[in-house]
């Protein structure tokens, strides 16, 4: 692979990550919409405490997308700042790195994806395993999911 080819792979990379990131920010807008709706609907009943209990489970559940969307506005953020312009020697933020039958790209911590038939892990430079790569070069190995990897490439 070219630099070029390498800097255009990892752009590939970074822009699918970002289209996942953006869709789940999408779908917790709605999450968070429909919740205080239900919120919003939720009828007084004569059993009394239902009415206040429903409520409250509606705010609640709209909390907690709130929250979820935060993280992922920090994902997309932290990913937005990922340069894939640079060809890396040692395993960082921005760095892809290939091993036999598993590939990260630290970037975001998305986990598993599949890119044109390929399974990468996304990891977001803040996570165990990326701190575990950290400077790592070719050639080094590491332990993942209880076997030894040894990286074939790096970029």
């Amino acid at each position: 692979m070219t630099s070029q080819e390498m800097i255009a792979f990892k752009t590939t990379l970074k822009q699918a990550g970002l289209a996942v990131i953006n869709k789940r920010i999408e779908l917790n807008k709605q999450m968070i919409a429909n919740a205080q709706e239900a919120a919003n609907n939720e009828e007084k009943s004569s059993a009394g405490d239902k009415y206040e209990t429903g409520r409250a489970m509606g705010h609640l559940e709209k909390d907690m997308h709130a929250r979820q969307q935060e993280e992922n506005k920090s994902e997309l953020d932290r990913l937005q700042k990922v340069n894939t312009e640079k060809i890396y020697t040692s395993a960082q933020a921005g760095a892809y790195i290939k091993c036999k039958g598993t590939s990260f790209f630290i970037a975001a911590g998305l986990g598993k994806q599949t890119i044109n038939e390929e399974t990468i892990f996304f990891l977001s430079p803040l996570s165990p395993l990326a701190k575990l790569l950290q400077g790592k070069k070719e050639g080094d190995t590491f332990l993942f999911n209880k076997e030894e990897r040894t990286i074939l490439s790096l970029f």
